[in-house]
């Protein structure tokens, strides 16, 4: 059965930009979840000074838990050289922090989504940076995982692949043992595409996923699709809701991921709104995990 992690979503600021908040706080928050792991950033302040990773590792492991997933969002798709060349290096350097913290798997994004940029440029650029970082995940036994993803909190521009063509282009490009695909459902809707079509089409590359459920405060997707860009964060108009109670048929993910021989992390990225959110949250992705992935019962 796949194992099941959180993400800090509701977190963010307080760890990476306001240090009003530590890793012991999060990880006393989130051990008594019923949780597997704890999905990292590596935007975390306290991340910052190598020396602490062995630390950060030993904190969560003392409770039970470890880290599977370090995220990361390089932007690969600059069209400064130089800048690239900045990027790369920093996604080495998460890869090494992921291994450290003892996480199999460590986040690319393909890079923000300038008007500037054409569609070829900006495939040849981020696959060029991708197989660039491969042999540095490679050497540290670390699985290196796109997302279809909508924006990171501090980017101005959506993601430069976000949309489903431009994302499964991108990852047809690069076959390689160390790189696969984490799936976000939600993310989908974002890019005006279906969840579900995407994931028939990326089903045999994924090795993660992110649970979550999204839904609108106000408009309609296709306003959100017009006010998404020139802003840092996410529109204010979107929403991540409590996992279930969303656009998402998790039975229908769940049964298709299962059909692919699918047995990895599940990271829940909710809980914007409280800790009982993302209790609930937790209940149902659990609970969803063992309907679809059922121990099986041996007679001795």
């Amino acid at each position: 059965m796949p194992k099941l992690a959180a993400f800090p979503k509701a977190f963010i600021r307080p760890l990476c930009k306001e240090g009003t908040m530590t890793l012991r706080e999060w990880v006393d928050l989130a051990a008594p979840l019923g949780l597997d792991g704890l999905e990292y950033y590596s935007g975390f302040l306290e991340l910052t000074d190598p020396a602490r990773w062995a630390e950060a590792r030993r904190t969560v492991e003392s409770r039970g838990l470890v880290i599977p997933m370090l995220c990361c969002s390089p932007d690969f798709s600059h069209p400064d050289a130089a800048f690239r060349r900045v990027e790369i290096e920093k996604e080495k350097t998460w890869i090494r922090m992921a291994a450290t913290l003892g996480a199999g798997y460590c986040r690319v994004l393909s890079g923000q989504r300038r008007p500037e940029l054409s569609r070829e440029q900006g495939l040849a650029l981020v696959v060029a940076c991708i197989e660039e970082c491969l042999p540095e995940a490679e050497a540290c036994g670390v699985t290196l995982v796109i997302e279809n993803h909508y924006k990171d909190d501090f980017w101005n521009f959506p993601e430069f692949a976000q949309k489903m063509d431009v994302f499964c282009e991108l990852v047809g490009r690069i076959r390689h043992p160390r790189f696969g695909v984490n799936y976000d459902p939600s993310n989908a809707f974002l890019a005006g595409d279906d969840p579900l079509e995407l994931l028939r089409r990326v089903k045999d590359r994924v090795v993660t996923m992110h649970a979550s459920d999204r839904s609108l405060i106000s408009g309609t997707l296709e306003d959100l699709q017009r006010d998404e860009t020139g802003a840092e964060g996410y529109a204010k108009r979107l929403r991540h809701g409590t996992i279930g109670q969303g656009l998402n048929d998790y039975d229908a993910i769940f049964t298709t991921l299962r059909g692919a021989g699918f047995d990895g992390w599940v990271s829940i990225e909710d809980g914007v709104e409280g800790m009982d959110q993302l209790v609930e949250s937790a209940r149902f992705v659990r609970g969803k995990l063992r309907q679809h992935w059922p121990v099986p019962f041996v007679v001795k």
